[in-house]
């Protein structure tokens, strides 16, 4: 056996299950050893896909993500992917032949590659190593790249025992900071708990410790429908909060953001976070835990499960108070808690429809076990907002970054993950473009897909940031392009949409037999930014 053959025996018997990529000479005899170890392999037309692909398949899944490129071209054709992953803390293993000999014209510094973008790197010369990063991955919620030199790759070894890695262990939360924290829900009255990623696998444990002390719950973005059906859910903090989330987490006297960041989109720069409200996080890393773009009361390193378990044993049920939980703020939440229920102004038409409009229309036609996956962009919150998901595991988000062009990898890799589940991309029209090779995948993938692009013929961010002080826009605008067109020839059915009636295509497609992929090409109304994205420009 030689080590190429033993790093893919030994990742298929830690039990790795589906891996992406793009195949070149120097992971050509690596990929094949997962392949024939059982691993299903999916091949991307791009790197940058193949990495994205496997970032959303890992969040989907739950199961360590794999990456499989080649040498030089191949990882760097990876990074943008590679980079959300890594600043997602996604358990993500990028399998990436090595160029070791300078004179090489595939030599590049991947290990300074790797950490100039978060990733951790490793080099393999074993099975060993390849056990090690797949710990890494795991239990250390990291992206890992195993660099395997060319020349490593061929020598003979002896093939590794077929045991999985050690199972991983949770580490018992700090009594002090458990307390700490019990002590601040004791005093509260209004509290509000803000779940993000790292809570994604917590609700059970954290709807019952919010049960106890009467908490309102919230996510982040990319944990939205972690609490969908429960009557204090407020949905998303943030930029996609409706006015009543915002007017509740803005009066809350206690924030507890579990396994979320707090960044400056969660919490609207900091307005969401009243002058005298306390706010606690609790988070894997102390030096997270103590991270925020607001003022930290209390940090608590543990997994944010076994923290919420511990509290609940260890605080008083304190039902008779209710904290936010009133009769009104229940009614108030059934009647105004999705932007469904918010009312706006219709701005269809001259052959263009409200994206609003568009997407209300949408989440009542397509099915409810659905799995919406989004671009970024101008567009995006309007997916984010009116889509509704039927539970965290509905929604993938790959924002970390904030790169356009990952929205249709991502609803690929989900789409692996979740075969359950009918796959919706969110795409604006400068994404759709720029990983239109993809579309190709979807159809040999059998992918029953539907693709939104919400197209105002721009890169719609620049036009709304930059427009109104008066500079020009020849450079961020362009002429039409019939983007139904292009899907027809890459084998998807396809439906132009400019106004509401255009959606009956859409309803002919979900009535069967779906054996083709369905792209929407919405041309959307462009005369002003979405509201969100003024909120996010104070961030530049």
């Amino acid at each position: 056996m030689i080590v190429a053959e033993a790093v893919g025996r030994a990742l298929a018997a830690c039990g790795v299950e589906t891996a992406f990529g793009v195949v070149g000479s120097g992971n050509f005899h690596l990929t094949n050893a997962l392949v024939a170890c059982g691993v299903r392999f999916v091949a991307a037309r791009h790197e940058g896909g193949a990495a994205t692909m496997a970032d959303a398949y890992a969040r989907m899944s739950g199961r360590v993500g794999v990456v499989s490129v080649h040498q030089g071209p191949g990882l760097t054709n990876a990074m943008t992917g590679i980079a959300e992953a890594a600043k997602s803390r996604t358990p993500l293993i990028v399998l990436a032949a090595e160029a070791t000999d300078r004179r090489s014209n595939f030599y590049v510094d991947q290990a300074a590659l790797a950490a100039a973008v978060g990733a951790v790197p490793l080099r393999a010369s074993s099975a060993e190593g390849a056990v090690e990063a797949f710990r890494m991955a795991r239990d250390e919620r990291r992206t890992v790249l195993l660099n395997l030199p060319l020349d490593v790759q061929a020598l003979a070894c002896e093939p590794p025992a077929d045991e999985p890695a050690a199972p991983s262990g949770v580490s018992p939360p700090s009594e002090g900071g458990v307390a700490e924290l019990a002590r601040l829900l004791g005093q509260s009255r209004r509290p509000v708990f803000v779940a993000g990623r790292g809570a994604r696998r917590a609700r059970r444990e954290l709807e019952e410790l919010a049960d106890r002390v009467g908490a309102l719950l919230a996510t982040s973005a990319v944990a939205k429908g972690l609490f969908r059906g429960s009557p204090w859910d407020l949905d998303v903090s943030g930029g996609f909060a409706t006015p009543l989330a915002v007017e509740l987490i803005s009066d809350a006297d206690l924030v507890i953001g579990w396994g979320c960041a707090l960044n400056m989109w969660t919490t609207r720069h900091g307005t969401l976070i009243g002058p005298d409200t306390k706010v606690a996080k609790v988070d894997l890393d102390q030096s997270a835990a103590l991270q925020a773009h607001v003022p930290v009361d209390l940090g608590v390193a543990g997994d944010v499960a076994a923290v919420a378990s511990a509290l609940t044993a260890a605080t008083p049920d304190f039902a008779a108070r209710r904290g936010y939980r009133s009769s009104e703020v229940a009614r108030r939440i059934e009647v105004e808690g999705r932007w469904q229920d918010v009312p706006y102004d219709d701005e269809s038409g001259g052959g263009r429809i409200d994206p609003r409009t568009l997407t209300i229309a949408l989440d009542e036609l397509l099915p409810r076990e659905r799995l919406v996956s989004t671009d970024s962009g101008n567009f995006m919150g309007y997916p984010a907002m009116f889509l509704d998901v039927p539970d965290e595991n509905g929604f993938c988000f790959t924002q970390a970054f904030q790169s356009i062009g990952l929205g249709l990898a991502t609803a690929i890799g989900a789409a692996v993950a979740r075969p359950d589940r009918l796959p919706v991309a969110a795409l604006g029209d400068g994404g759709a473009l720029m990983s239109i090779a993809e579309l190709e995948t979807v159809v040999r993938l059998g992918l029953p897909m539907v693709i939104v692009v919400y197209d105002d013929e721009a890169y719609g961010a620049e036009v709304h940031h930059f427009g109104p002080h008066g500079h020009p826009l020849d450079t961020v605008t362009f002429p039409p392009a019939d983007l139904a067109a292009i899907a027809r020839g890459h084998g998807l059915a396809a439906v132009t949409v400019t106004e509401p009636g255009d959606l009956a295509g859409v309803a002919e497609w979900l009535k069967g037999p779906r054996d083709r992929p369905l792209l929407v090409h919405a041309k959307v109304t462009a005369e002003h930014g979405s509201w969100w994205l003024e909120e996010a420009f104070k961030g530049h």
